[in-house]
């Protein structure tokens, strides 16, 4: 597709964190991948995008998990080449993108912002794409990447008359039209529906196991769940965890569970729940009982049947921290 051959790099070790038992805290081992950070920072004025972040990654799909305003994107524009860091390096296949334009043109970006040329076609803006990395035949390998994202390339219709999840493909298309060896997409599976995004998943893992390095965030835990086992989790401009999703999601459901459970004679059922040992602390809000617990499950089983001995009547029992913010909250607590 592209004016000159770029072989697929081979693999490279990753760091520890990626090896199985590996997947709490994030180490600050020296980096050894296709692309590779260490103690990275990146300061706006007196804010702190990005602190002392240090990770590897090798060929295939790694997902890149933290919540809004975490530092994901600043992150990517650095390995793109776009922004420099504060402190320390940033290497993609062994350069620095801000230095070195060879290596810029073996990487492909697809922005989490939502800006496309809107008067052009999808064949049109994949075709600048591809005239902007010199590929040869730039309509040739507009069709072609058109084609891999399942665009009609004939379709001519200006990309502002698309849905967002064909503007995503147009993105990732455009990504894509140079044969990157390397390809960081950020927010890729937003605005997809359900086939979409499976769609998307599917194609995002047959580009890695191509060999190719792939670079997703998300700030979706259950999109993380689905695009691969090997998961960077930031929040608050930090690497907190790194490693198997598997063993991440074994960290996360370990932290105790705040539940909120409005009752008559509050101060009974909280005597209760501690008796039977299905919490680890209660606190008593008026009428509402604030327990932490380690047994989700259990409590959820036992809570009915204790109010009944009590003689109390259970109005509401909800959960107060399964937002993904809250988990994120807990890793960096537990650093």
């Amino acid at each position: 597709m592209s004016s000159r051959p770029r072989p697929v790099a081979a693999p490279r070790p990753d760091v520890a964190a990626d090896e199985p038992g590996a997947a709490a805290v994030a180490s600050a081992a020296p980096p050894a991948g296709m692309v590779e950070v260490h103690g990275v920072s990146k300061f706006f004025g007196d804010v702190v995008a990005v602190s002392d972040v240090t990770f590897a990654v090798r060929a295939g799909v790694t997902a890149l998990l933290g919540p809004n305003g975490a530092g994901k994107s600043t992150l990517f524009r650095m390995m793109c080449g776009l922004t420099p860091p504060s402190r320390g390096t940033v290497r993609v296949l062994g350069a620095d993108a801000r230095s070195d334009r060879d290596v810029r043109g073996r990487i492909g970006l697809s922005p989490q912002q939502d800006a496309l040329f809107d008067r052009l076609d999808a064949l049109e803006f994949t075709a600048v794409a591809a005239a902007t990395q010199g590929v040869t035949d730039p309509e040739a390998a507009a069709r072609h990447a058109l084609g891999i994202v399942e665009l009609d390339p004939d379709d001519g219709r200006p990309v502002s008359g698309y849905s967002k999840g064909m503007r995503q493909r147009t993105k990732l298309a455009a990504a894509l039209v140079h044969d990157p060896e390397v390809l960081i997409l950020d927010e890729p599976l937003n605005g997809l529906d359900p086939v979409q995004r499976r769609r998307m998943i599917e194609l995002l893992e047959e580009l890695g196991a191509q060999g190719r390095c792939v670079l997703v965030s998300s700030h979706v835990l259950e999109e993380v769940a689905r695009l691969g086992s090997r998961i960077l989790v930031i929040a608050q401009g930090r690497l907190v965890a790194s490693g198997d999703y598997r063993e991440l999601r074994e960290l996360m459901d370990d932290r105790p569970h705040r539940i909120s459970i409005e009752a008559d004679r509050p101060r009974d059922c909280a005597a209760a729940l501690v008796t039977s040992g299905t919490v680890v602390g209660v606190h008593i809000d008026g009428d509402v009982v604030v327990a932490d617990t380690l047994e989700v499950d259990r409590l959820g089983r036992e809570i009915a049947p204790l109010a009944k001995d009590l003689g109390a009547r259970l109005r509401e029992v909800i959960p107060l921290d399964e937002d993904l913010e809250s988990v994120f909250r807990y890793l960096v607590e537990r650093r």
